[in-house]
């Protein structure tokens, strides 16, 4: 047992460091689900845009930085269209994110050229690869940190918060001039960027980009939202420290994964207990606000009767 434990603990490195880099693209999702009130589908595809683009960047030369900014842009680009397809031409925000999905999955194919393609950390000088996870570390924790600080920035400004006005009360956003449709699209895009930026941190720490790399993306985020929204949302009122609980929940939701792993659990299943925790946590709200409340109204009850 003393040696399974320190494999545990050896691998948690690992796991805090996936943690965090998914926690940028469920900062992605963080906006378009709960600032915009919008159930975007596009980052399972937009996740492997931004990888594609860093890898095939990277390996024609262009420098890692130079990479990263075009996956990023690649990234806010899907988030665009999504957002074209919803405002311009109509199409209800579901089915506009599933459209640029599976397009995205051509693309994306188009872009690496064959279904995966590796990248080797040795040849290259990249900022987050798991040959240095302490390096690692430090990079990606840096980065969740500045984009917290740049997100809290511009939703505090007159766009971010007309963004903001649109995703809680699109009627009364329009009835104070808001062009609603320019946000939403501007929220996508800004979403989705932060998948790409997700997606090519990930190439470079896994070291490959493959196809399939963003299906189930959504899950992630949802989780990673839901469960840092269950801990920390009596406590965290912020903006900020909410994006901040949005990064500690995909972390915690990786380092739950991890040890799951560790307890040998059937890894064919995974896809299953991912759904499974979203749905927990989906459902504690509803749980807590319709027994937990019972049980406080009885015991109240309770102690009014003794009392009489």
């Amino acid at each position: 047992m003393g040696l399974t434990l320190a494999a545990l603990a050896d691998a948690m490195p690992g796991a805090v460091a996936q943690g965090l880099i998914w926690s940028i693209m469920a900062i992605g999702v963080y906006i378009t689900y709960k600032v915009l009130d919008i159930a975007d589908l596009t980052v399972d595809g937009s996740l492997c845009t931004g990888g594609a683009v860093c890898l095939m960047m990277i390996v024609n030369g262009h420098d890692v930085w130079v990479a990263l900014i075009g996956a990023t842009l690649a990234g806010g680009a899907c988030g665009l269209v999504t957002g074209l397809l919803h405002t311009v031409m109509g199409i209800p925000a579901l089915l506009a994110g599933i459209l640029t999905q599976i397009s995205l999955y051509s693309i994306n194919l188009k872009i690496l050229g064959q279904s995966n393609r590796g990248l080797m950390a040795i040849a290259y000088d990249l900022p987050v690869t798991s040959r240095e996870v302490n390096d690692a570390l430090i990079f990606l924790a840096i980065t969740a940190v500045l984009i917290i600080v740049f997100l809290y920035w511009f939703f505090g400004t007159e766009r971010g918060c007309s963004l903001r006005a649109t995703g809680c009360n699109e009627n009364m956003a329009k009835a104070q001039g808001i062009n609603t449709n320019v946000n939403k699209v501007i929220g996508l895009a800004i979403s989705n960027a932060l998948v790409g930026l997700s997606g090519a941190l990930l190439t470079q720490y896994q070291g490959f980009a493959d196809i399939n790399m963003g299906r189930g993306a959504i899950v992630v985020g949802l989780a990673a939202v839901i469960i840092g929204e269950a801990l920390f949302g009596r406590l965290f009122k912020n903006f900020a420290l909410h994006l901040l609980s949005v990064v500690i929940g995909s972390v915690f939701y990786y380092i739950v994964l991890q040890t799951v792993i560790w307890l040998e659990f059937d890894p064919d299943l995974l896809k299953v207990l991912q759904a499974g925790v979203v749905a927990v946590f989906l459902a504690f709200p509803y749980w807590k606000g319709k027994y937990f409340k019972k049980i406080k109204t009885s015991k109240k009850g309770g102690v009014t009767n003794a009392g009489n």
